[in-house]
């Protein structure tokens, strides 16, 4: 495979045209009455045409055929993927998953869409205000069809395999250790080299976008530069019985059929674009003094609500790093938080649970639901030589973070058969240090 170009930048006002079509974008306008080369003009609308400037997404592409030359919509079978967030009772307790199976390719051929299973999620889709949390579980490509989620953005972690995404606006590869964001509306087909799996972030109503860095300054955390948007690239292919377009409207999964491949896209310009970022590229900033700074300090991304400072989501990843916090115990903290917490795991281990939580695998803490290091952990942190030392190297843990309270569905209670029943036990060799009659513990010893 040929290496694959890419534009560099976050949320930048892009222009691309396939170099098999020198001069495709119109000069001086959007909307000429004849398109260069005979195209059709169509614009992406990703936010209201009023929107301030500094959110307003919209692209126009230049198509050998528009998206509306289609059969109509008709229903389908949405398999694992739903939007009920009352299917079961709500479970309040630390949840962990182990590793989700992939199928057997010699047993059953199951591409991204059909092996999208939502895990977890709240808000409501018509209202466009909430969040979604999806497990994608494949092994093999979608083969002439397309999937398009009317419904909010993908942000898609793969974590065994990689993708291969082509979209409207270009290719893109994707390798474990990467991710990347395809925004509502955006049709992507993804072809798969091997058993398949990964994790993925649905919002509605909202963009991901960079967080503010306030004190830290203009650099650091997540450069835009590191930001990869696909170049303009294009086939002109007949599809003989039928290219299928898979929608996903108001959490129902819809079918139309087309003659011809939908990634006609000659040209292009716009803001509302794929993108995929490197998570080696992330600019890490920790305590360098005492204490255990807040995970907040590790966003990537973040998709904002209405309230200032209180997301609908955030991306958060905790990377390799320096620890050099002097009389800390430098582990993750127990905590109880008024957020919901999910984590996953790309490679490696993660620091405060060296055993139980696997790549593949994930954990779910949901609002004020107690959390923290294991026994182990706490034991080897409260007595470790405190010293530099390098933390989670080998490792990429992330956590998907919301102020909403996540109701978690049937498939990820009971029909993934993956839940862990014995997380709890990690806590229970936790044993009382107090000491009434020392202040300092070293005074007993």
């Amino acid at each position: 495979m040929a290496e694959l170009k890419y534009i560099s930048g976050f949320g930048n006002e892009c222009a691309s045209e396939d170099p098999r079509c020198p001069g495709s974008l119109p000069k001086g306008q959007n909307s000429p009455q004849v398109c260069p080369y005979n195209l059709y003009a169509e614009q992406l609308s990703g936010s209201a045409f009023t929107c301030p400037r500094s959110t307003n997404k919209r692209s126009w592409l230049y198509r050998i055929l528009p998206s509306v030359s289609h059969t109509p919509f008709e229903s389908i079978d949405q398999g694992h993927l739903t939007h009920n967030w009352d299917e079961v009772d709500p479970d309040p307790n630390q949840l962990r998953w182990k590793p989700f199976e992939i199928p057997k390719a010699s047993q059953k051929k199951v591409d991204f869409v059909s092996g999208l299973h939502t895990l977890c999620g709240a808000g409501d889709i018509k209202s466009n205000n909430g969040l979604a949390i999806h497990i994608f579980l494949c092994n093999s490509s979608m083969e002439n069809r397309c999937f398009c989620n009317s419904d909010g953005d993908f942000l898609i972690v793969p974590q065994k395999g990689k993708l291969l995404i082509y979209t409207e606006f270009g290719k893109m590869l994707l390798q474990p250790n990467e991710i990347c964001v395809i925004q509502r509306g955006m049709r992507f087909s993804i072809d798969v080299f091997e058993e398949t799996r990964g994790y993925i972030l649905e919002v509605y109503g909202v963009h991901f976008e960079l967080p503010d860095l306030g004190p830290i300054g203009a650099n650091g955390l997540a450069n835009p530069r590191d930001f990869l948007i696909p170049v303009a690239w294009y086939e002109d292919r007949q599809v003989p019985g039928g290219y299928t377009v898979v929608n996903k409207y108001q959490g129902k999964l819809f079918a139309s059929k087309q003659d011809v491949s939908p990634f006609n896209v000659v040209a292009w310009h716009g803001n509302y674009t794929p993108y995929k970022y490197n998570l080696e590229n992330f600019m890490v900033i920790n305590a360098v003094a005492f204490d255990h700074a807040d995970p907040s300090i590790f966003t990537v991304l973040t998709a904002k609500s209405t309230r200032p400072g209180v997301a609908i989501a955030d991306f958060v990843i905790f990377p390799p790093r320096w620890g050099v916090a002097d009389k800390t115990f430098r582990p993750p903290y127990y905590h109880r938080n008024c957020m919901s917490e999910f984590m996953g795991l790309i490679k490696g281990h993660y620091e405060a649970k060296q055993d139980g939580f696997q790549p593949g695998g994930g954990s779910l803490h949901s609002a004020m639901t107690p959390h923290g290091p294991d026994a182990d952990c706490f034991e080897k942190a409260s007595n470790a030589k405190l010293a530099p030392e390098r933390v989670a190297d080998g490792t990429m843990a992330f956590m998907f973070e919301s102020s909403l309270s996540l109701a978690v569905t049937k498939w990820g209670l009971k029909t993934c058969s993956c839940l862990d029943k014995n997380y709890y036990k990690c806590w229970e060799p936790l044993k009382s240090h107090f000491t009434p009659n020392s202040r300092n513990l070293t005074e007993t010893k």
